[in-house]
């Protein structure tokens, strides 16, 4: 069944990915009008998230984000099934580091680096730093999807140049070996993810709302010394975005305890400020809010 499906899937998909890019936006307004207006795709989710993390904006200018917030939901998801068969050249086009000496850096600090990122902008095409010279081998975080023919379809869009995608349950083991041979890569991981109930361990703020905060990326860099960068990621226009590496810390290991997550955050509130509609607000990022904390959390 599984196969059944994906295989249905699969030849429109290629089709989508093939359109001219004008022909292509065209394509993605006609799925905001149904995911929208028809379906209403976890709109309720959307309106309650904005609503907690914007209490001061009024319902016009919240409604206003709320449409922004879903032509671009719909962009991002469409330019993740183009990276089927964009080129090289389309993809450094779309998708540019400002500064590609920041790069240049990472390649000569001689280990293993971790890039946390959030689900801001483009993450999807974040693969493109493999074209802006870097040497590390790229690596992606992610969660395994259920069917396997679908997950294999995302292993190979988001591994299309060179980048190798790794199960989240099966991160610590591969940067240990990769360590181990020397093998020094850069390892991307979306790191605004809700913590399993079993890692409430620490609690802050975020977008003024007290939630437990996920510290898995802050706890790999200090278990392997791996220096630590933010990815931040602006939408110049439709279709278009600029990127840059931030460093957060060369030294994670001398760092106070949740520096990294609370750095994380705080870069990454802030460009949800600017600009709120380009953040995934379909994702329960505040459904925890009312957890009892834990005796022994952190909470700051």
């Amino acid at each position: 069944m599984q196969g059944f499906v994906f295989w249905l899937v699969y030849p429109l998909l290629w089709l989508i990915s093939i359109l001219p890019f004008r022909l292509f936006y065209f394509f993605s307004d006609l799925i905001y009008i149904l995911v929208y207006y028809i379906i209403g795709y976890r709109k309720k989710t959307v309106e309650k998230n904005l609503k907690l993390a914007f209490p001061e904006k009024p319902e016009s200018e919240l409604n206003s984000i709320k449409k922004k917030f879903y032509h671009h939901m719909c962009d991002m998801f469409l330019e993740m099934v183009k990276t089927l068969t964009i080129s090289e050249a389309q993809l450094k086009k779309r998708f540019v580091f400002t500064h590609p000496e920041d790069i240049e850096t990472v390649n000569n600090l001689g280990k293993g680096v971790l890039v946390m990122c959030g689900h801001y902008a483009s993450y999807e095409w974040m693969i493109s730093m493999e074209l802006y010279g870097l040497k590390l081998k790229g690596h992606g975080i992610y969660k395994r999807i259920r069917n396997k023919h679908f997950d294999k379809l995302i292993k190979d869009i988001r591994g299309k140049f060179n980048t190798e995608m790794i199960e989240s349950h099966r991160v610590v083991s591969i940067v240990a070996r990769h360590q181990k041979n020397h093998l020094n890569g850069i390892y991307g991981m979306i790191a605004d993810q809700t913590p399993k109930r079993a890692n409430y361990k620490f609690w802050t703020d975020f977008m003024g709302i007290k939630v437990p905060f996920f510290t898995g990326s802050e706890k790999l860099a200090r278990d392997f010394d791996m220096p630590v960068y933010y990815l931040e990621v602006e939408k110049v226009k439709r279709g278009f975005y600029q990127a840059r590496l931030k460093k957060i810390t060369d030294n994670p290991q001398s760092e106070p305890e949740f520096f990294i997550t609370t750095s994380f955050r705080d870069r990454l509130e802030a460009q949800i400020n600017a600009h709120p509609q380009y953040y995934l607000w379909t994702h329960k990022r505040f459904k925890h809010r009312n957890a009892p904390i834990p005796e022994n959390a952190v909470v700051r």
